[in-house]
Order: C-alpha cells, then sequence, then structure tokens
C-alpha cells in the first residue's frame, strides 16, 4: 500500500464542525467484516448490533493544550502543548514540548507572556518541524495557570473558535487521566443513557489509556508507507482490563475497540498467542495492510483524514476495498466527517446479534 491508496474526495460541507445534538446522536454505518455488506444505522442501536462483547475504551482526559502569548515586540505565538517533560515538586515550573507556529523568528532564550494568566515560558531549545521546548513558570501552579488560560484544542479542520460548549463536548465520559491533545473521538459517542442500555444488554466495559499525540493526526510525506514514522505515545493498560480480555475470551465474548487509539494500544501490548500485558509503555505502532490482528474482533470509529495513518488502519482491520466502498456510500449517503462526525462498526457477520 502506498499513500495514493488512502486517497478519497471529500465535499468540504461534509466535515463536521459541530457535535451531534445528543452524544449518541449520530448515524452509524454497520460493515460486515466477512462480506463486505453495509447497513445505515444509528449510535443508539449499538446495544443491539453486537453480541454480548467487552467493549475497551480510552480513559485518557483532552488537555486545554492551546496557549496563546505575546512576544518583547508585541507579536503574538500560538503553541499547542504535546508532553510534559518534567516538573518541580510544587508544580510552578515544568518543562514541556510544544508546537509553534512561525518558529523563523523564534530563539533560545525568548521570554513569552502567556495570555490569560500571569504564567510565563522560556524558550530552551528548537526542534524539527515546528517543534520547541519551553519552561514554564506559575506562581498559580502551571497546570493551574493551564486550566486558566488554555483553550480546547480542536482540530484544525473544525473551522471556528472553541466554545463553553467544546469544554464538554470535546471530552468523552470516560475521561480520568489528562495528556491527549486531541479527543479519542470514538468514545465521543456514549452517553450515561448508552452505557446503561449497553449493561442491560450484557455488555460490558474495560478501559485503557492511550495520550494522543499530534503525531497520530500527522499527515502521510512520504508515498512509500514504510519510510513514515510515528511520534511515540503513552499508554497504560491496567491488570483489570488484562482480566477482563482473558475471561471474554474465555466466555466467547468479542473484544471491541472503540477507536484507533485503544486498538494501537492493545495490539502494541499482545504477544502471538493473543495474551495482553498489563502495564505502562509507549507505542509508535503504524498499523497497515497488511496486518495480522491478535487483540481485538471488532472496531468501532469516526471517518478518518485521506493520506492518514488512522485511515491505513482501518482498512487493514476492514479491508482495503470495502473501507474504500463504505467511504464512498459514506460520502453519498452525506454522512458526517471527522472528529464531531458519524462513525462506522467493522465486525464479523458471526459477532451480530441476531434478531
Amino acid at each position: 500500500m502506498d499513500a495514493h491508496d488512502l486517497e478519497y474526495e471529500l465535499p468540504d460541507a461534509l466535515i463536521a464542525q459541530e457535535p451531534p445534538a445528543a452524544r449518541d446522536g449520530a448515524r452509524l454505518l454497520v460493515i460486515d467484516r466477512d462480506r463486505g455488506l453495509l447497513e445505515h444505522r444509528r449510535i443508539v442501536e449499538l446495544p443491539g448490533l453486537l453480541v454480548p462483547s467487552l467493549l475497551v475504551v480510552n480513559d485518557t482526559r483532552v488537555l486545554p493544550a492551546r496557549l496563546f502569548g505575546r512576544k518583547p515586540t508585541g507579536g503574538r505565538l500560538e503553541m499547542l502543548l504535546v508532553e510534559r517533560l518534567t516538573s518541580t515538586e510544587s508544580g510552578t515550573r515544568e518543562t514541556w514540548t510544544a508546537l509553534a507556529r512561525g518558529t523563523k523568528a523564534l530563539r533560545p532564550g525568548l521570554s513569552v507572556a502567556i495570555e490569560g494568566s500571569e504564567m510565563q515560558a522560556t524558550l530552551r531549545a528548537l526542534r524539527e518541524g515546528g517543534e520547541v521546548e519551553l519552561e514554564l513558570i506559575a506562581a498559580e501552579g502551571v497546570r493551574a495557570a493551564i486550566g486558566r488560560s488554555g483553550r480546547v484544542p480542536l482540530p484544525p479542520y473544525v473551522r471556528r473558535e472553541p466554545t463553553a460548549e467544546d469544554l464538554e463536548r470535546y471530552q468523552t465520559v470516560f475521561a480520568a487521566s489528562e495528556g491527549s491533545v486531541a479527543a479519542p473521538t470514538a468514545g465521543l459517542h456514549f452517553s450515561a443513557e448508552l452505557l446503561e442500555a449497553l449493561g442491560k444488554a450484557g455488555h460490558r466495559i474495560a478501559r485503557v489509556t492511550l495520550h494522543v499525540g499530534p503525531g497520530t493526526f500527522a499527515p502521510l510525506r512520504a508515498e512509500d508507507l514504510s519510510q513514515h514514522r510515528m511520534h511515540a505515545e503513552k499508554y497504560e493498560i491496567p491488570h483489570e482490563t488484562t482480566q477482563a480480555i482473558l475471561a471474554a475470551r474465555s466466555e466467547g465474548r468479542p473484544v471491541v475497540a472503540i477507536g484507533t487509539t485503544v486498538c494501537r494500544t492493545l495490539e502494541s501490548a499482545v504477544d502471538e498467542e493473543g495474551r495482553i500485558a498489563a502495564g505502562s509503555g509507549e507505542t509508535a505502532l503504524f498499523i497497515r495492510p497488511p496486518y495480522r490482528f491478535r487483540a481485538i474482533d471488532a472496531l468501532l470509529t469516526n471517518f478518518h483524514l485521506p493520506r492518514s495513518t488512522l485511515l491505513a488502519l482501518v482498512m487493514a482491520f476492514g479491508g482495503t476495498e470495502s473501507i474504500r466502498a463504505a467511504y464512498e456510500e459514506a460520502v453519498r449517503e452525506r454522512y458526517r466527517f471527522y472528529s464531531y462526525g458519524d462513525a462506522m462498526l467493522i465486525r464479523a457477520a458471526r459477532h451480530a446479534r441476531s434478531a
């Protein structure tokens, strides 16, 4: 597979700019992985679309990671925090990596006043690709200052400023462990009511944490996919989750990854016999065709950008031609695409609940 195999035409009007009115209000395109058949359903129907399963979700919490600062010259600087490197015990001084716009005029030692707080940022180093290393200082604590001044890091294809609604809606109901710069978007579809319905239908929930970095969404720049390198992302798999997966296997329950982040986490920690190791780690796994999945049986995911590693993963799981046909159908039927858009469920026929 080359990068051009991941291209498709999408009208701008189909890129969702707002979340659906209700968390569980999205449409759902169901793909029969064995036969390539398609069904048009809705997220609220999910409990009845699968035999009793183990649904694994990502409980990362999105950091209000977009900061704006003023340079001594008065110029404005936009920064997206990526990863905390160090912190003092008091939390008043931290170092971070960040992506900065307009790095040509930046130099080590530059001091920036962060808008909306008393926090100061000092540029410590310039890296490749617009990445910088910052030292952040705030008397109230850096984390509190980020919460005060940071904005929701909506993806660039959402062409508007974030609102108060985004503070809630660009966060899943599972969000617990803060550290992501983007939401695990498949999880955005779940509401308290949907979780209750899933429980009544015999489904179970387990959790992992993968802190989503900007590298997950970085476009492919090389035509040869073997030349693309993923940024490493930190994950944690609780012992309770590995035990839940073992129990699901013994009971014949499918393991359903709620999103590509869950898929990559589990596939990064699985051995040849399908055993998943609990604990913390980092993954730079780039899943693309051909790939043998050992950890998951079904996948719930949103529609992804062309020429993206996420679309390559979905094609590896659902089949290149089946997914290409599904995307064409979704465009014809005016599905909503990307983070705030609709979803697809890729399952095997044997995992469908009988009527």
